[in-house]
């Protein structure tokens, strides 16, 4: 029984998918470990391709995996009483464009069993929950509405049930950055709430902004996992110099390796490796040629260069990434590569936990 502290736990998980006319089998999700704890937003980062719809879907019964376990809240993913305490959002929604945001949701509302009179009452604090309550938002049909304001009719829409996880695909895409800024406040509430949160996006920006964890999936395969601030922790330091001359900068190019050297007027920016060694090595060259050592600046990599570093990697012929990245904390051990299809046999699928949901056995054949 997982960790009811816990609201997701996923263990060795595996999709296969059978290449039609041929007895072949990719991995669209292949061995993946992952917990996600109660009141957390959890950053479920990965290239197009990379699986994260798949375990999505499968998180939230729409289909079953082909070995391995996800368990959501306490029990299997897919279980009927499970789903009336989550809530999916997806990239795009849909909705009925000639209805306003309370007709919306107050329809929505209903078809989870409300009476007309609380699914309108409901409907009256979600909209204004998620700043739609104006006088001049209040009329319009959804058709006029700008893809923000359809996002947050989104968010308004999967709070209905009071949900205790949520799932958010892509929320801030296409959205101007006060948008962006406004649904990243919202999910901070929620937060605040005490509401679990799995998010997929590529706005890594909003990922870095609002998400306590953070994982990266490339080619199926989980590379990297940890708190935002235990991966961007700085690698490289920043430093100023002036009165740098011609030859000076030849030599500081041979001391610092493979440094980024920036010329700006009178001042030389040197971005380097944070260490010990390359900095003492770059300060004896600075001194020696009398130039003025300005400024030591630490540097914070953003969760942009950590993600191209991992998916953006060469694959060697193992099918390993040849940058090192942090998995668990340590270094990772690569991805396998999925770029073409590889013979692969299929799995032998384990006997299910039971399920409230009947038609779980038959979606599994």
């Amino acid at each position: 029984m997982p960790d009811m502290a816990d609201a997701i736990v996923i263990k060795k998980l595996t999709k296969q998918y059978p290449i039609p006319r041929k007895t072949e089998f990719v991995n669209a999700v292949d061995n993946l470990d992952l917990t996600v704890g109660r009141g957390e937003i959890f950053g479920f980062l990965g290239a197009n391709g990379a699986g994260k719809t798949t375990t999505i879907k499968i998180l939230l019964g729409l289909i079953y995996p082909t070995q391995g376990d996800a368990d959501v809240l306490g029990q299997p993913a897919g279980d009927l009483e499970i789903k009336r305490r989550i809530a999916y959002l997806p990239e795009s929604p849909y909705f009925y464009e000639h209805m306003t945001a309370i007709e919306v949701v107050t329809f929505y509302a209903q078809l989870f069993g409300m009476k007309t009179e609380d699914a309108k009452k409901k409907a009256e604090e979600l909209i204004d929950f998620v700043g739609l309550g104006g006088k001049g938002d209040r009329g319009k049909r959804i058709q006029d509405f700008s893809k923000g304001m359809r996002q947050r009719v989104g968010i308004a829409q999967t709070l209905i049930n009071d949900p205790d996880l949520l799932f958010y695909d892509e929320p801030t895409s296409g959205l101007d950055a006060i948008a962006r800024r406004d649904i990243r406040d919202l999910m901070l509430e929620l937060k605040r709430q005490g509401k679990s949160m799995f998010l997929s996006s590529h706005q890594l920006e909003d990922v870095e902004a609002v998400c306590h964890r953070v994982s990266i999936i490339h080619k199926g395969k989980l590379q990297v996992l940890g708190t935002v601030e235990e991966l961007l922790a700085g690698e490289l330091v920043e430093v100023t110099l002036s009165g740098v001359t011609p030859g000076l900068g030849e030599s500081i190019q041979q001391v610092a390796g493979d440094a980024q050297i920036e010329v700006n007027g009178t001042r030389t920016s040197v971005l380097m490796k944070n260490t010990p060694e390359a900095i003492g090595r770059l300060i004896d060259v600075a001194r020696k040629a009398e130039a003025n050592i300005v400024s030591i600046e630490p540097k914070r990599r953003t969760l942009e260069d950590l993600f191209v570093r991992v998916v953006g990697g060469k694959i060697d012929e193992t099918g390993a990434v040849t940058a090192p990245v942090a998995t668990n904390g340590t270094n990772g051990t690569g991805a396998a590569s999925f770029d073409t299809p590889v013979p692969v046999a299929p799995l032998t699928t384990a006997t299910p936990k039971a399920s409230a949901n009947k038609y779980k056995d038959l979606a599994r054949k």
